[in-house]
């Protein structure tokens, strides 16, 4: 059976102009999925059709930062997760949404559900646990030190724009090699992504510089989000990819400090980090079945593919 054709959808916030690509039934409950870096609403595409067969309505912006949409920033994480409620609120204003976020936007969602609980029935994280915890496990692991060694490059000023965009952005084709060594885009998939990268950058990377900068407002942001009012009370559900070359599944241990509410996560083994695309049948079982807990619809088994 072919995949679902998205239809482009213009969304316009208080908080800026937004373009997604939508799968589903217009009247159907909204999954609002969130890419991250480097990537577009284009990974989505395998888990939103089985998710569009399964009586969902999946709407995958471009995030604030990558064309077409908005290119202005603020890009700190609680800006962020104010888009997914301007964004909600558009797309889905009498009822609560699922959030589906991966890499950034996992470490939206999770902000986001702390924030806004009254807006989101549960949600789903990829590949990136709890924000405190990957500080932490940051901080604290020698080999994820290694691993997140660009977060540190991207903080030089006009360098690391220049540096991802040379040779045809071959650092964004050695990232995703490095993170999901058994995934291989295809060219469309690259001119695609990098044709995003290329109508967008610096503001991709504006993500990783807003982490630390200015430092006085971004380290009253982290003691703001240990408070605990900002613990996460939304039933949400952790994958990751036990081959995951970007974060450790390591990492991610202990995160459950973080919730108040149900909370699972789940190592899906011979998978990367890009593991709805390596593969999405089988990501696509346990989201199913965290939908079909907490979202009141949906089938533990998804529907077959052809």
């Amino acid at each position: 059976m072919p995949l679902v054709a998205p239809e482009t959808l213009p969304i316009e916030t208080p908080r800026g102009h937004f373009i997604a690509r939508s799968y589903g039934d217009a009247r159907a409950p909204v999954v609002l999925a969130l890419h991250g870096f480097p990537d577009t609403p284009a990974s989505f595409r395998p888990l939103a059709d089985t998710l569009a067969r399964a009586g969902y309505r999946v709407v995958a912006p471009f995030m604030r930062g990558y064309s077409p949409s908005t290119l202005e920033g603020p890009f700190h994480l609680d800006a962020l997760a104010e888009d997914v409620k301007a964004i909600a609120d558009v797309v889905s204003p009498a009822r609560s949404i699922v959030l589906l976020g991966h890499d950034w936007g996992a470490a939206t969602t999770y902000v986001a559900a702390a924030r806004f609980p009254e807006r989101i029935r549960c949600a789903i994280a990829l590949s990136v646990p709890h924000p405190m915890t990957f500080l932490r496990g940051l901080l604290s692991s020698p080999s994820q030190l290694r691993r997140s060694w660009y977060m540190a490059f991207f903080q030089i000023p006009f360098v690391a724009e220049i540096a991802l965009g040379l040779d045809d952005f071959a650092l964004v084709e050695r990232l995703w090699h490095e993170w999901s060594p058994d995934y291989h885009p295809s060219a469309a998939e690259w001119s695609e992504l990098k044709g995003c990268l290329r109508a967008s950058l610096p503001a991709p990377i504006e993500y990783y510089r807003a982490m630390a900068w200015p430092p006085r407002e971004a380290l009253a942001r982290v003691r703001e989000k240990s408070a605990p009012p900002r613990r996460v009370k939304v039933p949400l559900l952790h994958l990751t990819g036990g081959d995951d070359g970007c974060i450790g599944p390591h990492v991610g241990r202990g995160q459950g400090e973080w919730f108040d509410g149900p909370f699972r996560s789940e190592t899906i083994p011979g998978v990367g980090h890009f593991l709805h695309l390596e593969r999405p049948e089988l990501v696509a079982r346990p989201i199913l079945g965290w939908l079909a807990s907490w979202a009141g619809i949906g089938s533990l088994v998804p529907p077959p593919m052809r």
